[in-house]
């Protein structure tokens, strides 16, 4: 392994943790309780106080300050003059007895000028965009932008498969996320107006067991974001649209329903996530059982864990 690089005009006190690998350049200060992990590059300009663990291959480029509670881990990226901060209500020599811990979870990007409040975890592999205001949690793969920072999308993970997009006998894309995919219901339209509808067996692939109905979403928000353990559901847009991000621990992809008469069908143990939701729009949800809190998984990290599991 190769030894730390530490340019003759970077200070790095004495007690400051420096792994193999790591390159330090010209105008750094890295104070003695800080923890750098293999492979770090700190561009010219970088500060690091003292309670700041930063995991292997972290990429800080210039004039980024990180502060005592922030946590970076592998492969996170931080934009030139992004910046941290860890007190809610700072006074001039008034310190809090313990700082906020942000945590910024593997393989994350923050943009250039992006700013962060204390105490906010942003998840694996998001995307925080150039100059927003990050003021809450940020789900894995989520891509940020605006002030406050509002969800735009969701990045594809690195097993996603590059291939053609597949129809089946009704022409619809087949879904690459383990087990999900779009049903069309019948559509009869006549001089009275329109109806479709839906037959247990025929149409569905479950018999449900209860529903709910989510409308008046605000167009920023998110819903969803968890996995049933054992449920199924089936999703149907009666009116307006709305997005639904998919997920099975592999391969991620999105889908927009946007016609009462088209459903999507999610099986136990795909991560499931609606945004984009327009004024109007009205999501009926059908599920194969009643409410049972355990048949959740609400952690990402933890239906990864999960299905890796039962995949073994």
């Amino acid at each position: 392994m190769k030894t730390p690089y530490i340019h003759p005009n970077a200070i790095v006190e004495p007690g400051a943790v420096i792994g193999n690998g790591t390159r330090i350049w010209a105008f750094a200060h890295v104070l003695p309780g800080a923890k750098i992990g293999q492979e770090c590059n700190l561009c010219d300009g970088v500060f690091i106080e003292n309670d700041v663990v930063l995991g292997d291959r972290v990429t800080i480029k210039c004039g980024v300050q990180v502060w005592d509670g922030v946590r970076l881990e592998d492969d996170v990226f931080v934009g030139p003059n992004a910046t941290f901060t860890n007190d809610h209500f700072p006074r001039s020599k008034h310190y809090p007895e313990k700082f906020l811990q942000t945590r910024v979870c593997r393989g994350a990007s923050i943009g250039a000028n992006a700013t962060i409040l204390p105490g906010i975890t942003i998840g694996a592999h998001a995307m925080i965009g150039a100059g927003a205001v990050v003021t809450r949690d940020v789900p894995p793969y989520a891509i940020v932008a605006g002030n406050p920072a509002r969800i735009r999308g969701y990045v594809n993970t690195a097993d996603t498969r590059s291939v053609p997009p597949q129809t089946d006998e009704q022409g619809l894309p087949q879904l690459r996320v383990q087990g999900a995919r779009l049903i069309h219901l019948p559509k009869i339209v006549d001089l009275r107006g329109s109806l479709t509808f839906g037959e247990y067996d025929k149409h569905l692939p479950f018999h449900p067991k209860r529903y709910f109905v989510i409308f008046d979403v605000p167009s920023m928000e998110v819903r969803g974001e968890h996995a049933h353990r054992a449920q199924h559901q089936f999703l149907i847009c009666l009116k307006g649209s709305c997005s639904v991000v998919l997920d099975d621990a592999q391969t991620r992809e999105e889908v927009v329903l946007n016609k009462p008469n088209l459903g999507l069908y999610l099986p136990p143990m795909v991560w499931g996530i609606q945004y984009k939701y327009t004024a109007d729009a009205v999501l009926l949800v059908l599920a194969s059982d009643i409410y049972d809190a355990a048949d959740y998984i609400r952690n990402y990290d933890t239906f990864v864990q999960e299905k890796k599991a039962q995949n073994a």
